[in-house]
């Protein structure tokens, strides 16, 4: 159904308020909110706080196909294994040498990634357990889509997707990978992510850090200084 709000959200907190009220049946479930870096974990960090649930990230990429970056044909998971839509990258000519560039070009980004967000907050494993992926909104959906395909690799008991917009096609994609899809706002005319906040500022990797350092109780007095090349 598409939403008739118009009121864009005032930030990204505000945006997972939002989620968090849709959610409250899976308090009990103790879940593990897992969020899309680097606006995803804001959002996520709400949500987690009002779920009294367990925060992690999720360091996945996708799996571009030749010629169109924004369509996945597979993801990348932050352990190496990679997951390959076979029927897609046969109909975009996606070969085995490519799909082995792609996989090596995204998993370096996700090394890096690992290399700052790990140290402050380990993996959370998903085995048995309520998964709930969050980003701060989605166009094309396939980064979360490759999301739902490196997390159902680990053994969830159930996967929800909970996003604060989305275009309506996307949203209905999803509907198909994941358990549940919680997308509060589905308006009729959408362009980018940020034309639904009011603050959309980027949010930088010591941001993100700082979110996971909440819920690593280990953590003590850990330098979290990021390296000055940190990209988005």
């Amino acid at each position: 159904m598409v939403s008739l709000v118009e009121k864009p959200y005032a930030n990204r907190c505000e945006a997972g308020r939002r989620l968090a009220e849709s959610l409250t049946s899976y308090r009990t479930h103790h879940p593990v909110v897992l969020g899309i870096p680097r606006g995803g974990v804001v959002v996520a960090d709400t949500i987690a706080r009002a779920l009294d649930a367990d925060l992690d990230i999720v360091l996945t990429r996708k799996l571009g196909a030749p010629g169109n970056p924004e369509l996945a044909i597979g993801a990348v998971s932050e352990n190496g294994r990679v997951i390959v839509q076979r029927e897609i990258a046969a109909t975009v000519g996606a070969d085995e040498d490519y799909i082995e560039r792609e996989k090596q070009r995204q998993l370096a980004e996700i090394l890096a990634r690992r290399e700052r967000y790990r140290n402050v907050r380990p993996k959370v494993p998903l085995q048995g357990r309520t998964t709930i992926l969050v980003d701060d909104g989605i166009a094309t959906g396939a980064t979360m889509q490759a999301s739902i395909w490196a997390a159902r690799e680990e053994g969830p008991q159930e996967i929800v997707v909970a996003v604060p917009v989305g275009p309506l096609d996307a949203i209905e994609r999803l509907k198909h990978e994941a358990d549940h899809v919680v997308c509060p706002y589905v308006p009729r005319y959408f362009y980018a992510i940020g034309q639904f906040y009011l603050d959309f500022e980027q949010v930088d990797d010591r941001a993100v850090m700082e979110i996971l350092a909440k819920y690593n109780p280990e953590l003590g007095e850990r330098n979290l200084e990021t390296p000055a090349d940190s990209r988005p």
